[in-house]
């Protein structure tokens, strides 16, 4: 059966060696483990779908086998330095999969394999920044990596106790090196401020020396780029894309919360982000269509549903917008991640990810778009981080606002903001 698509147009902006010593079609076994499961829930989906997606990283990782495994597919004219994509495969992986990570140990199988996904993450980050390492991360591969250190640091605030605390002191210094080297290089002017910004921010979570500069010229830069409504253009120029969902609100309230935790001339500003990302998030529930799509607009379309990274904080956060159900969110959620991730093509034999949006499209790929790119995936996972008991993934699945629209049914009136 063929589905309707939505015809809105607006967008959402520990030790290598008590590991095993091979891992032959690690991916692909449990690809199909995990295609052969009939999921007893949504959360047992979602954490299946989850650990789906980002083994191949963190077990590779963990074991010194990223970048002898990891393919590279690449875009079109594809400009980054070739090592990249590795930084841009951990970094992205991690910042989704980080809350996921924090939740306590339980006997539960889902517990058993977030515990060993866990103990794989700090085994791999430790081999990311050791010099005698095959899969040393390169931060100094030109410009690319300020991006993606922004996203590991983005993972090590998300889940402190379970990815940092745990972390052998030589490990923390050299990871603390690595986001202080990229002082030498300027961001572009736009999205990307916030990604020197979330990397000074993390160095001041953890007392090392930080750059004020870079954290409070990228907040004043977004203040200013605000266009009303729960927007933000992304630089001067508003630009009709996914990235206000890929970056800036995400970036921008949680590099605000730090801050304010420390320095109260923070607070207001992080809650007006605050308030500005739950509007935002109350619009990206408007736009899964009633079959659970959304427009393939913009650029940067091969991260998937990374998109709803604001709406799926919110959740995670517990501060959903007011006629925002959790039940509504998790359904509308679990919709977009089935037609996204269960379609035929979106994962290759080995498990990795492949370019495309839905399936393997290869032609849609941007220039700076290569396999590591693509673990922006993660970031809609991020309510995972909510205990199994928590309303979001008890309450009872609700018909989001687009499905009940479109069946003639009563749903709430929509309206636009001055704040």
């Amino acid at each position: 059966m063929r589905r309707r698509h939505f015809l809105q147009t607006l967008s959402l902006g520990a030790g290598a060696a008590a590991l095993p010593a091979a891992m032959p079609a690690f991916a692909a076994a449990a690809s199909t483990a995990v295609a052969a499961t009939q999921p007893a829930n949504d959360r047992e989906y979602w954490w299946r779908m989850l650990d789906r997606i980002a083994s191949p990283v963190v077990e590779n990782l963990a074991r010194g086998q990223l970048v002898r495994n990891m393919p590279v597919e690449k875009g079109a004219n594809y400009g980054p330095e070739p090592a990249a994509t590795y930084v841009e495969a951990v970094g992205r992986c991690y910042a989704g999969l980080a809350p996921w990570l924090a939740l306590p140990d339980d006997a539960g199988e889902e517990g058993k394999r977030r515990r060993a996904l866990r103990e794989q993450a700090l085994q791999g980050l430790a081999n990311a920044v050791d010099p005698r390492s095959p899969d040393k991360l390169d931060f100094g591969a030109k410009w690319q990596p300020i991006v993606d250190a922004a996203y590991l640091a983005h993972a090590l605030l998300r889940a402190p106790d379970a990815l940092w605390t745990p972390l052998d002191a030589r490990t923390k210094q050299r990871l603390i090196a690595a986001f202080q080297s990229l002082r030498d290089r300027k961001p572009w002017y736009n999205n990307w401020l916030l990604f020197a910004a979330m990397s000074e921010t993390f160095l001041r979570s953890v007392d090392a020396a930080w750059d004020p500069m870079r954290v409070d010229y990228a907040i004043n830069k977004l203040e200013e780029w605000y266009v009303g409504d729960g927007w933000y253009s992304d630089g001067p120029n508003f630009a009709y894309d996914y990235y206000n969902g890929f970056v800036m609100h995400p970036m921008m309230v949680d590099v605000l919360r730090v801050h304010s935790q420390r320095d109260k001339a923070f607070t207001e500003k992080y809650q007006r982000a605050l308030k500005r990302m739950r509007r935002f998030g109350e619009q990206q529930e408007r736009m899964i269509s009633p079959e659970g799509t959304f427009p393939p607009i913009g650029r940067s379309i091969t991260y998937r549903a990374s998109g709803f990274q604001p709406l799926a904080q919110l959740a995670l956060m517990e501060r959903l917008p007011e006629k925002v159900t959790p039940g509504q969110v998790r359904a509308a959620l679990t919709a977009v991640t089935r037609n996204v991730y269960d379609h035929p093509g979106t994962f290759d034999a080995n498990g990795w990810l492949t370019l495309g949006f839905v399936g393997h499209q290869p032609e849609i790929a941007d220039y700076y778009t290569s396999t590591g790119s693509l673990y922006m995936a993660t970031l809609s996972f991020l309510p995972l981080g909510l205990p199994a008991d928590n309303a979001f993934w008890t309450a009872p699945a609700e018909d989001w606002t687009a499905k009940r629209a479109w069946s003639g049914r009563s749903f709430p009136k929509d309206y636009h903001v001055d704040y």
